[in-house]
């Protein structure tokens, strides 16, 4: 494995990469504590109605939990910016098609996609 140099970009680019992050990290704290509680609420649910042969809730959370965590993608989108030695920062190295926080991030702060025509936009020709 190279050692790359990290991707540096402007302030500005830092400063909002930085509150994405700490969104992302709250987010990410919210629902480990829901998570705890709801499986805790679960499993004795679970072993109360089906005497513990077919734990269908408990599994339940820790689905949920897993599809939070691949929506929420807290480390990996820092893996491809520096893969892609982009100076955009957390929104330069996603794929906009994947459905993730930080292109729901990017979809709300307006971005243009490559190809794509916002309301109320004339398609560029």
């Amino acid at each position: 494995m190279t050692n790359k140099p990290m991707t540096v970009t402007s302030r500005n680019v830092t400063l909002r990469d930085f509150a994405i992050f700490q969104l992302k990290l709250f987010l990410d704290g919210m629902k480990d504590l829901i998570a705890f509680n709801l499986s805790i609420v679960a499993i004795i649910l679970d072993f109360i109605s089906g005497r513990g042969r077919k734990p269908r809730l408990f599994y339940s959370v820790v689905r949920a939990s897993e599809r939070f965590d691949r929506w929420l993608n807290l480390h990996s989108v820092v893996q491809l910016m520096d893969e892609t030695d982009g100076e955009e920062g957390l929104l330069g190295g996603i794929d906009p098609e994947e459905d993730t926080l930080v292109t729901e991030i990017e979809r709300l702060v307006g971005r243009k996609k490559k190809g794509k025509v916002g309301p109320g936009e004339s398609p560029e020709e």
